[in-house]
């Protein structure tokens, strides 16, 4: 598959599906190191800027790591899961210094649990997993 210049779609989506199915089915592994922006720019004839919007996408969406060593797949060890008993949980974008504080990108929403008699408990969004207990 390749990104296709011509079609209605901007090329940074075209080229975020194409990583995401990769990662889907199995042809990048977890904690695998991915092509770099140059490699993907020249790979699909198309701009560094237009790598890096598809790259965001990725990252937002949980399943890359973007560092400055190159970007790697998300293992599933990265990934934290919270036990939720009862109350609410729902998702905002975070403060400047919660996103600092959670040590989280650009775009990252987080997670808001608040429970009876207890402080809200804050959690990045691409690193955790909810699981609610059922009775």
């Amino acid at each position: 598959m390749t990104v296709d210049p011509t079609d209605d779609r901007p090329v940074y989506k075209q080229l975020a599906d194409l990583i995401r199915a990769q990662i889907q089915q199995g042809e990048l592994r977890p904690g695998q190191r991915i092509p770099a922006e140059h490699d993907y720019a020249q790979e699909q004839h198309i701009s560094r800027d237009s790598v890096r919007k598809a790259m965001a996408i990725l990252r937002n969406e949980g399943l890359i790591i973007v560092a400055r060593r190159g970007s790697h797949v998300r293992s599933r060890a990265d990934l934290t899961a919270t036990n939720i008993d009862q109350g609410r949980i729902f998702t905002r974008m975070p403060t400047e210094p919660e996103r600092r504080q959670l040590q989280i990108g650009e775009g990252v929403p987080i997670f808001v649990i608040e429970q009876d008699d207890q402080e809200d408990t804050i959690l990045p969004g691409d690193r955790t997993f909810i699981v609610i207990k059922k009775d």
